[in-house]
């Protein structure tokens, strides 16, 4: 059987919402006295589909919340047992929900029940739980182990559970009987013998009137047989030559029609086939003609590019060659100077080469902050004329292509002009995806300007369509701006829906679907609201152009520094170049290798980039000559192709002429065929044409040539026959039968019932003593097994069972417990303290939810450890954790603390305040387990 995992009440009793976990051997409830404890037993009742404790059901607790509706749900364990099997296939997760949703419906409450597969919430069932009756519920709770037999144990009454050991024998049986569903069985007997008296007189009277109408009904039955059998014949025979044979005929000329309609059909689909081949072959054979044609040009540029890449690749071996020859020279200089004059000299010679390329370095740099300080004078010359807004290169590079092309042209930037600098970080935020939009003057320029944006791949608007600003609205982002000409509409329009507001706060005075922005950036529009961020560059207006020019000087001033600290470098790097060369002169090596520095140098630095030129060559002739194969691939393709459609125009045109012959003649037929068809089906009625009729009188009949022949057989029995022609006699025969099955069914009946009640008494009395054994020795097996578990000896002896009503009557079970080895007691005999009668009660009630074939499961017990002292508290509790089932424990507040030492899991209710509307949440202890 399952296991509760944990437990969720959604306006249950005085509870708003909460969930606990029950995932614990031993879960203890403590509590004042009408803090909730039984109510939460009742939840898992009524989650069950138990009967709630006393007179309560789930209509009270569902009331007090007012709520109108009520969840209970729990995940419980669905692990395969020992026969592999889950609880509550088909659900194959380890885990199941389980819950209850009740609500109003009718002025009444009613309960829905569901089980899904996994861990689901509430707000998931909510939306898509497959509900189901509560039947249907209770028998998947069966399966899972929750029997009849075990629900009726987990609803006995608060109290009744640690009294079971106050039963006297005879109640003792009577619970099990009554858990188990067995104890009917002596009642079902007792009635069974009753009944079978009262049917055996009744069965004597009738079977004296039965003898006498049978012989009657015999003789009547024989002559209406005949003449049924005469109409029928008669009527066949009428039905098979007016009506039979005709339909035949039809179906056989509709056999044959269709049989050759098929075979035409066959035929015309061959030559639409073979037009269709000839179509497409005679198409895709002109088109592989423009395609070896196309073929044959790209091989011929593939071998022309790899004959120039083979040049190019043979210069660049080449120039790398006379570089490696030039640096060898220069190795063999060095070496002479070394062997002439010493390791000294060569030191003097890579000083003045040091000198001379930090002299080149100097001067490279010089260049370069000199190129820098020009461009930024004369952008700050452009800023200070107000000539235009800063562009990166792409769009420096497109203006300059549009200029060519003589189309007249201003960026966006250009024209706009923001009157109000409080706005101007707002606006730029607006317009940054718009800083470098190209406005056309000429409206006509706009076909030719967009085929040079797609030329040049311009990833910037290009706007022709422009209009004069509509009224500015008050308060618009376009009251802050002023256009130089005509913006693009669009964006005039853009710019006087957006309202200007201090801050979000402010905006809530707005429409619903208002836009608007902050002077922070904040933006919302149709979409929703967002941060578009101020740019710390501005591109628009004065304020933007004085942004720029500060910048410019800055970078201008910073660059003049950079600039003095070059030049100075760069004379430092001459004087120490010509002292090391003034070192060198009157060596005739060294000053050959001086001479020739600059050579060296330039070849040493040029070598890396030989280098890559040489791989670069390298691997587009690689690229040419895999193309040049790719080509020739290509051509051999297309004649395979063009073979192979050859081949279908020769064959498509031998179909052509082969179904040309054959076609009239077989038409002609066919139209014969129709011909004789329409004349036989005139006049006949629709349902004799049905396709499925037909089929099934074929069948039946063998076709025409066996209908013609029945037909036949027919006529000759109907006329050497003696048949009756009254229709008189069914009459007769039909009342006098009636009256027959009457009373041979009331016969037959109460024969039948009487048989069945006396082999009911029988086996109602075998089997109430077979199953009385059977079901005092499982339940001794289980006792005794729990009373190992807990060191009590337990004895169950079968009780005495004859074969006699009064004996089985006072049947009763007998039940011995023998503490520490004092002597066996007795059910109820007094000689028991108060935690042996608790030991008694546990162990004959955990032993009717004793099952081998599901262990487990779960027991609600109320306050078991009452007027216990701590010796038996800790003796009950060693008890519980021994067994293998999960325990829901109440007990008061006022018990001893030992009551919590076996519980892993500790609940805590409350009661709920009279000012609060709803009861505070249940508490949760766990126990750490070392």
């Amino acid at each position: 059987m399952f296991h509760i995992r944990d437990i969720e009440l959604v306006h249950w009793d005085f509870w708003r919402r909460f969930t606990l976990p029950l995932d614990a051997q031993i879960i203890t409830i403590v509590g004042p006295n009408g803090s909730g404890k039984t109510t939460l037993l009742d939840a898992m009742r009524t989650l069950f589909a138990l009967k709630c404790s006393g007179k309560r059901d789930f209509r009270r607790y569902v009331r007090r919340s007012n709520a109108g509706f009520a969840w209970i749900r729990t995940s419980v364990s669905n692990k395969p047992g020992n026969t592999g099997k889950r609880p509550f296939f088909p659900c194959m997760k380890d885990d199941v929900t389980l819950a209850c949703r009740i609500k109003r419906a009718g002025g009444d409450w009613i309960r829905e029940y569901c089980i899904e597969d996994g861990i689901v919430t509430v707000e998931q069932l909510e939306e898509s739980a497959q509900f189901i009756g509560l039947r249907d519920y209770q028998s998947r709770l069966a399966y899972a182990g929750l029997t009849p037999a075990i629900a009726k144990v987990l609803s006995l009454e608060q109290g009744d559970t640690d009294k079971l050991c106050e039963y006297s024998p005879r109640s003792l049986l009577d619970l099990v009987f009554d858990v188990f569903g067995d104890k009917e069985v002596l009642d079902n007997y007792q009635a069974a013998r009753e009944e079978q008296k009262t049917a055996q007189r009744e069965l004597e009277a009738l079977a004296l009137d039965l003898d006498r109408l049978k012989a009657q009904a015999e003789s009547k039955r024989m002559e209406a047989e005949r003449f049924l059998e005469w109409r029928e014949l008669n009527k066949e025979a009428t039905d098979l030559e007016a009506e039979a044979i005709s339909r035949l005929e039809v179906a056989e000329l509709q056999t044959e029609i269709g049989s050759w309609r098929g075979k035409l059909a066959r035929a015309r689909l061959d030559v639409y086939q073979a037009e269709h081949t000839l179509s497409s072959s005679d198409t895709r054979m002109a088109a592989l003609a423009g395609e070896k044609a196309q073929a044959e040009h790209a091989l011929n540029s593939a071998s022309a590019q790899l004959k120039d890449l083979d040049g190019t690749w043979l210069a660049a071996r080449d120039s790398l060659r006379d570089v490696d020859k030039k640096l060898a020279e220069r190795d063999a200089l060095r070496e002479r100077v070394t062997r002439e004059h010493g390791a000294a000299a060569l030191d003097s010679e890579d000083a003045a080469a040091t000198a001379y390329n930090d002299w080149q370095a100097a001067r490279s740099k010089v260049k370069e902050l000199t190129a820098r300080f020009e461009e930024a004078s004369t952008r700050q010359r452009e800023a200070s004329s107000k000539s235009g807004a800063p562009q990166d290169h792409e769009v420096q590079r497109f203006r300059s292509a549009l200029n060519e092309a003589g189309i007249d042209h201003r960026l966006l930037a250009e024209i706009t002009e923001i009157t109000d600098p409080a706005w101007q970080g707002a606006l730029e935020a607006i317009l940054r995806p718009y800083r470098s939009l190209i406005l056309l003057e000429n409206d006509g320029d706009r076909h030719t300007a967009w085929a040079l944006g797609e030329r040049e791949r311009f990833r910037h608007f290009i706007v022709a369509d422009r209009a004069p600003c509509p009224e500015v609205l008050p308060g618009s982002l376009l009251e802050v701006v002023n256009f130089a000409g005509e913006p693009p509409k669009w964006l005039a329009e853009l710019l006087n829906r957006i309202r200007r507001v201090d801050n979000a706060q402010a905006a809530g005075k707005l429409p619903r679907d208002q836009d608007w922005i902050t002077r922070e950036g904040y933006h919302r529009e149709r979409r929703g609201a967002r941060h578009l961020g101020v740019p710390h560059d501005f591109w628009f207006g004065e304020l933007a152009r004085n942004a720029r020019l500060e910048g410019l000087q800055q970078e201008i001033a910073e660059l003049d520094k950079q600039l003095a600290w070059a030049r100075k470098k760069q004379d430092e790097h001459e004087a120490a170049m010509k002292t090391a060369r003034e070192k060198l002169l009157g060596m005739q090596a060294a000053e050959l290798l001086l001479a020739r520095a600059a050579e060296f140098e330039a070849g040493e630095q040029d070598k890396p980039a030989l280098q890559a030129a040489l791989q670069r060559a390298e691997s587009e002739l690689a690229a040419a000559r895999a193309e040049v194969d790719r080509g020739k691939e290509r051509m051999a393709g297309i004649a395979i192709e063009a073979d192979r459609r050859s081949r279908d125009l020769a064959q498509a045109r031998e179909v052509l002429k082969r179904v040309a012959g054959e076609s009239r003649p077989q038409r002609l037929e066919q139209t014969a065929r129709l011909l004789r068809l329409r004349a036989k089906r005139k006049g006949m009625p629709k349902h004799w044409l049905d396709a499925e009729a037909q089929a099934e009188l074929a069948e039946h009949y063998g076709g025409l040539a066996g209908a013609r022949n029945e037909l036949n057989r027919l006529k000759r029995r109907l006329h050497d026959g003696d048949w009756p022609q009254d229709e008189s006699v069914l009459i007769v025969k039909e009342k006098i039968g009636m009256e027959l099955t009457q009373r041979e069914g009331d016969y037959g009946q109460r024969m039948a019932y009487s048989e069945r009640t006396k082999s009911m008494v029988d086996e109602a009395r075998a089997a109430y003593i077979a199953r009385l054994r059977a079901t005092v020795r499982q339940y001794g097996k289980n006792l005794r097994a729990l009373g190992d578990l807990s060191g009590v000896g337990v004895e169950c002896p079968v009780p005495t069972l004859e074969n006699d009503d009064a004996t089985l009557a006072a049947a009763g079970l007998e039940v011995a417990f023998d503490f520490d080895q004092k002597g066996a007691q007795t059910l109820n005999d007094g000689e028991a303290s108060g935690g042996q009668q608790v030991m008694k009660s546990l162990i004959l009630l955990i032993a009717l939810l004793m099952d081998d074939a599901r262990p487990g499961g779960f027991v609600f017990i109320d306050e078991p450890f009452a007027h216990l002292d701590v010796a038996n508290i800790d003796r009950v509790g060693a008890f519980l954790r021994a067994t293998r089932a999960q325990y829901l424990i109440t007990t008061p507040v006022t018990h001893n603390a030992n009551v919590f030492q076996p519980a892993q899991l500790t609940l805590i209710t409350r009661k709920k305040k009279p000012a609060d509307s709803w009861a505070p949440p249940i508490g949760v202890l766990r126990r750490q387990i070392d």
